[in-house]
């Protein structure tokens, strides 16, 4: 019997305040900025400053999150740390390739090459919690989360390990910033309000962020959902996307009706929206649809944070009106579905059942 996977903790670092507060709470959205902050926690409770201070932003953001997750599953240590990360440390790899140019490739120091990596946050983790297992990072796109889940969904199922650490970071750099608005990924900046579900403009709102999850083989008194199943799709046609839903579902023993909310990464790039409005508009019209990147903002890992969304939205049976697209609603929330893509490509399915 293959073992199921439960999600038993959660911390969220985005740019809401999403720790010590009620769930999207003190949420709000943001109209007249392109590119979204995270809202820092207080990083001298979980780190030392001495060492803090030589932690990329990503890197303090991801021991934040796990130690919040950690704490919340009420486990002490893992058997595995698995991250997912688009960027990874990108501002130190910036620091990097600046001080290469500025000093005529003479007299590096290699430190901020060194922490930019992109499995740094991974490492720090486990040096921080002497885990000395399983640990890997999945640079994947839009899909890097997902791959990592997809790992620790396979770890637990083959009874590889118990308890897994799963998590997406990333973090926003100045200059590459500066070049994805060059490149029209990021809307153009003085052409406010930022509408991310009513935008007719090309690009996306971004944003940053760090969401890590507690992934376990048993059902405890403080789960918050079961992962069903993850899956992943490279490139996928408008017209195609509901089919690929359905088959989904069917894998699962499950039909359009039997979802209870569609998470949908609508990111205000009017250019791929229809592949989110679609759905929302035709097959799932009797659903309640939900949308989150209005408050976490556009980036490669942001499907965590509607990972996060789901799992206390299903504990809590509660969806705030907040990341609400259209207004059906259910008399509870057992089963939800999400969907994200980014540019078209890295189509992701995630399922999770209370």
């Amino acid at each position: 019997m293959t073992k199921k996977t439960y999600i038993n903790g959660v911390g969220c670092i985005s740019t809401q305040k999403t720790f010590d507060t009620v769930f999207l709470e003190e949420a709000n959205v943001n109209h007249d900025e392109n590119v979204l902050a995270i809202v820092t926690p207080a990083y001298k409770e979980y780190i030392s400053p001495a060492a803090s201070r030589r932690m990329a932003k990503g890197v303090k953001n991801g021991i934040v999150a796990s130690t919040l997750a950690m704490k919340d599953a009420n486990v002490e240590n893992v058997d595995a740390i698995i991250t997912g990360t688009g960027l990874g440390c990108i501002e130190d790899s910036e620091k990097f390739l600046k001080s290469i140019l500025d000093n005529k490739e003479e007299f590096l120091t290699p430190t901020s090459f060194i922490q930019s990596t992109h499995n740094t946050v991974g490492a720090q983790i486990a040096l921080l919690q002497q885990c000395k297992g399983y640990n890997f990072t999945y640079v994947n796109g839009a899909v890097s989360f997902e791959s990592a889940l997809i790992d620790a969904k396979m770890q637990i199922e083959e009874d590889e390990a118990n308890s897994i650490l799963v998590g997406g970071v990333d973090e926003n750099g100045d200059y590459t910033t500066a070049l994805f608005k060059l490149n029209g990924r990021i809307k153009a900046d003085n052409t406010a309000p930022y509408d991310v579900l009513t935008s007719k403009t090309s690009g996306a709102v971004y944003g940053e962020g760090a969401s890590f999850f507690v992934l376990e083989n048993e059902k405890k008194d403080n789960t918050y959902a079961e992962l069903l199943d993850v899956a992943i799709v490279n490139t996928l046609e408008v017209n195609e996307v509901e089919t690929e839903i359905k088959s989904f579902l069917k894998s699962n023993h499950l039909e359009i009706s039997d979802i209870d909310a569609l998470v949908l990464g609508f990111d205000g790039n009017v250019d791929f929206e229809n592949y989110y409005r679609n759905l929302a508009e035709n097959a799932f019209a009797q659903t309640p649809v939900l949308y989150y990147k209005h408050l976490s903002g556009e980036y490669d890992t942001a499907s965590a944070f509607a990972f996060w969304m789901a799992s206390k939205i299903l504990k809590t049976q509660e969806v705030p009106e907040i990341v609400k697209v259209n207004s059906v609603t259910k008399p509870a929330y057992n089963t939800i579905l999400l969907y994200n893509q980014l540019s078209g490509k890295n189509h992701s399915f995630t399922l999770l059942s209370k």
